[in-house]
């Protein structure tokens, strides 16, 4: 019993891959904070040009 208790304290993987969740979650918030970002401004930029060729 006590190898299996030391076997399982030694085992990184699941820290590893509660890592690579944090990462991916991260990288994901990011995405989309970038996208939204770019949505805005191009979506300001369309109206201008919209409003500009409205006008003539």
């Amino acid at each position: 019993m006590t190898k299996l208790f030391s076997r399982f304290i030694r085992n990184e993987s699941g820290a590893t891959a509660i890592e690579y969740g944090l990462i991916a979650g991260l990288l994901s918030v990011v995405i989309i904070t970038a996208v939204m970002t770019v949505g805005t401004d191009l979506s300001s930029t369309f109206d201008a040009i919209s409003d500009a060729l409205s006008d003539d």
